[in-house]
């Protein structure tokens, strides 16, 4: 495979089909932690805001498995997390909306709660438990595509999620679509998600605003275009019909670079997924190389919702799946 890393996911250490393991999704504004079941099941959770000091966010990582544990007999911790892990999955380089910055995580809090504990990007998470328990059941080949306040991706093979050599695969949400367009908080301009994710709305909207009639504000948010895409506002939809044929445009480089029988869209926007996903999949349809003559990816959305993370990464710690 020369320089490609694939980090295997094996199964080192046989289930306890009877014990709950613990999923958090730890993003920046909330920490989330649930209980699981073997099924994929949340029995039960606790919430608290995410903490911006690294210490105080381990007293409440390690706080919430004391609550949890106190009712429930659990045997291992997963942290579903966005930001960039080292490949083998132990420390957390940086994480732009969390406090830790080259910090062994996973050492830190093995040792602080007496638990096995399993790291991972909130992507890959997300794309475990629906290939576990969702959408992605019996898929070979198959992306997940996570399309929310941005755009993340993971690639899996068979049980098997791709990386790249340094942990960071594969990026499709800043490759660059319009040269010179839209500036993005990653330092370019014309990223693919300034035009299909949740934070591209609402410049979307004021781009297309002198067009339309519409009954929205200005500088309107995402959650008012898309209901005023349900109430038949003529900007609203308008604004909806772009994003679909920007994320059908993203979709068909997914086909074209990896060539999966499956694309899964999940992540936040996947809720509205029917004011544009019919769009996105013809134009991913007519962009593709060979349009018309070769087999095209089917296209599903996430069935785990929010919770896909925390069900995901339970899941891990729950089989004591290690990166190898």
């Amino acid at each position: 495979m020369g320089y490609i890393l694939l980090c295997m996911l094996e199964h080192a250490h046989p289930a306890v089909d009877s014990g709950l393991t613990i999923g958090f999704d730890i993003g920046g504004t909330n920490l989330r932690a649930a209980a699981i079941d073997a099924d994929g099941e949340i029995v039960d959770s606790v919430s608290v805001p995410t903490a911006k000091v690294a210490t105080q966010l381990e007293d409440d990582i390690a706080r919430a498995v004391e609550e949890l544990s106190a009712t429930h007999e659990i045997s291992a911790v997963g942290l579903a997390l966005a930001g960039f892990l080292d490949p083998e999955c132990e420390t957390v380089r940086f994480a732009p909306h969390l406090p830790w910055r080259d910090a062994p995580v996973r050492e830190i809090l093995s040792k602080r709660i007496g638990l096995p504990v399993r790291l991972e990007h909130d992507a890959n998470s997300a794309a475990w438990g629906e290939w576990r328990f969702g959408a992605g059941r019996g898929a070979k080949d198959w992306v997940f595509f996570a399309v929310g306040t941005g755009i993340g991706a993971t690639l899996m093979t068979e049980d098997k999620i791709y990386r790249g050599a340094f942990g960071t695969a594969p990026e499709f949400g800043h490759l660059t679509v319009v040269p010179g367009g839209r500036e993005c908080s990653c330092g370019k301009r014309g990223c693919l998600e300034r035009y299909a994710s949740g934070t591209a709305l609402p410049d979307t909207c004021e781009e297309l605003r002198p067009q339309y009639e519409t009954e929205l504000p200005a500088n309107a948010t995402g959650v008012q275009i898309t209901q005023a895409a349900r109430e038949g506002d003529p900007l609203g939809l308008a604004v909806m019909e772009n994003f679909g044929t920007w994320l059908g445009q993203g979709l068909s480089i997914v086909a074209d670079v990896l060539d999966p029988e499956l694309i899964v869209v999940g992540g936040g926007v996947a809720n509205d997924a029917d004011l544009y996903l019919e769009r996105a999949h013809e134009n991913m349809a007519r962009q593709i190389v060979g349009a018309g003559h070769r087999p095209l990816a089917r296209v599903a959305t996430a069935e785990l919702g929010s919770a896909a993370g925390m069900i995901g990464v339970a899941d891990l710690a729950r089989h004591g799946l290690t990166v190898g």
